[in-house]
């Protein structure tokens, strides 16, 4: 078993992850600033330090714990907060991200593990793509994402730091918060059970939507753990190669639960593109790993979830 070090182990993904590891007799460190992680989700087992991952306080947290791999997915995640805020966008995910590395390196991690985002790094092209297709960012997001794994492959080739990238689509499940309005499967979620309407954001020649790929929480915490034990480096698509409307989204939803709510379309926001979707044959042949949860099964997991914290019968 490892010690791992989660950034952002308090949160969404981070804190499923931590559950799973820790079931599996891992040692698990988080390092979380509470900011959308909540102190509910974190596993007691767990060791949990308050910080944000841009503190001097990180490098003690590496001398007193001495991580074997690290898990880093503490991020600013919202497309549209950082068009709206560019420069704390880059302070966040390229100066905390700096500061692991640093950390990493004098304190001899062994396996760096990175979440990037392969529904914005390779821009406004012609889906699907895989792992060789030119990167073309365009949101402050997405460019803060690929010059990360630039940073990362630079540390790996002067310092000896092995990584892998994980390129995820878009993740959704129990424990998704839809702050900043990203989390689009818990956004349309949460307003079914208010019953309450919703918006569509779509292009003019959309019928359905914006087309995206999603893949549920517990399979990318097994892509998470099968990158921790990678040999090597390596870049990794991690979806389900399924283009998705919203339109759909809410569909499923709507037979699940037996009734519909009222929504209507809204322009992109800034940021958005028409479609994202991934080619994943590489994660399956060269990691290991295929996603297992259909769209259905997941979409009914969730709703089970957020009738629990909702209290919805």
């Amino acid at each position: 078993m490892s010690k791992v070090l989660i950034t952002g182990g308090a949160g969404f993904i981070g804190s499923n992850l931590a559950d799973s590891l820790i079931a599996r007799g891992n040692d698990v460190v988080i390092v979380d600033n509470l900011f959308t992680g909540r102190l509910s989700y974190i596993n007691p087992a767990a060791k949990f330090y308050l910080a944000d991952i841009r503190d001097e306080v990180i490098n003690q947290i590496f001398t007193i714990e001495k991580p074997e791999i690290v898990v880093h997915l503490a991020a600013q995640m919202s497309v549209p907060f950082s068009v709206e805020q560019p420069r704390l966008d880059l302070d966040i995910n390229l100066n905390g991200l700096l500061n692991l590395l640093d950390a990493a390196v004098r304190h001899n991690v062994g396996k760096f593990v990175f979440s990037s985002s392969g529904g914005t790094v390779y821009g406004d092209v012609s889906y699907p793509v895989d792992e060789s297709a030119p990167l073309a960012p365009f949101p402050p997001y997405a460019i803060t994402k690929t010059t990360s794994e630039h940073y990362l492959d630079f540390y790996r080739k002067q310092y000896g730091l092995e990584y892998v990238v994980l390129r995820f689509a878009n993740v959704y499940g129990p424990r998704q918060v839809s702050a900043h309005e990203s989390g689009v499967v818990t956004i349309f979620t949460e307003k079914f059970l208010r019953k309450e309407p919703a918006i569509i954001y779509t292009f003019p020649h959309q019928k359905g939507g914006m087309r995206r790929d999603y893949v549920y929480v517990a399979d990318v915490v097994e892509a998470l753990t099968k990158a921790m034990h990678f040999e090597g480096h390596n870049v990794f698509n991690i979806g389900t190669g399924i283009p998705t409307e919203t339109l759909e989204i809410i569909n499923t939803l709507a037979d699940i639960l037996g009734y519909s709510i009222d929504y209507q379309f809204g322009p992109p926001r800034d940021g958005d593109l028409e479609e994202t979707y991934l080619l994943v044959d590489k994660a399956e042949k060269v990691l290991g790993w295929k996603n297992k949860v259909s769209l259905k099964e997941g979409l009914e997991k969730t709703l089970d979830y957020f009738k629990t914290i909702m209290d919805i019968k």
